[in-house]
């Protein structure tokens, strides 16, 4: 299962699937791939999403209007599966489209599919047990979100249920570039190295080389989201160009962090 982090930090792009269209974001991820990210999380858009910040609400909305669905970003996970066989591939959904698909047939389509994990936005780990086990039966990873505000004991039990990585969330809120990071994520890493040997990759808010750079010291791996679907926003005509070019310049950063 290629959700591993063989350089550290490792890089994880999250692409909002079908914006601007579903072509766009294939030749994204793909472009992204060469560049050098690690796993590419794609993301299914959703009409409520709660978490996620202006940048990534925006994009939704354009690729619902598009028509995109959760069938159709597994039929995308398939084709860059074909391009790219050792980059982990992991769907960021909320539940609601997975539970109109059903969850055990996700769970084999996902698999047939190439995914090797799959983050659920929204399920908290304690109500997990039959997604938990159709994950497990279809040998998928499930990646759960561990926030600041998170009691000890419940980073145990995320960290217990979780396969591949744990996402940390750097602050407590909804996705969205920033121009610092909060100590909240370097403190949160440090209390899951105490309940988990497996990777630690920190999210929510890394926009640059210079922040990509800073949390590499302390984080497995780093996840920018934002950052990217905003370059895709702002570069119509040339996305996955451009998202090469960015991906590429925060590789560049991690190279150079000793």
């Amino acid at each position: 299962m290629p959700l591993s982090f063989y350089k550290r930090p490792g890089l994880v792009v999250y692409v909002t699937c079908g914006d601007p269209d579903l072509a766009t974001t294939r030749a994204v991820a793909l472009a992204a791939i060469e560049a050098g990210a690690d796993v590419i999380e794609l993301g299914v858009p959703f009409s409520d999403p709660v978490a996620d910040g202006p940048v990534i609400q925006r994009a939704s909305e354009r690729a619902l209007r598009n028509g995109t669905c959760l069938a159709q970003v597994l039929t995308l996970a398939a084709e860059v599966r074909q391009h790219a066989q050792s980059t982990g591939l992991v769907v960021f959904s909320y539940l609601n489209p997975i539970l109109r698909m059903g969850i055990e047939k996700f769970c084999m389509v996902a698999r047939h599919a190439g995914v090797d994990g799959v983050l659920v936005t929204d399920l908290p780990v304690e109500e997990a047990g039959e997604y938990l086990h159709a994950m497990k039966a279809n040998d998928l990873a499930p990646v759960f979100l561990a926030a600041p505000t998170s009691p000890d004991e419940r980073l145990k039990r995320i960290a217990e249920a979780s396969r591949g990585f744990v996402y940390a969330v750097s602050r407590t809120g909804v996705t969205g570039v920033r121009q610092q990071l909060a100590d909240d994520a370097k403190k949160l890493v440090r209390r899951l190295r105490r309940v988990t040997k497996l990777p630690v990759a920190v999210g929510f808010g890394i926009s640059n080389a210079e922040q990509f750079k800073e949390v590499g010291k302390f984080a497995d791996a780093v996840v920018v989201g934002s950052a990217i679907v905003e370059t895709i926003e702002r570069n119509r005509g040339r996305e996955a160009a451009a998202v090469g070019e960015f991906v590429g310049k925060l590789v560049d950063a991690s190279l150079a962090r000793v």
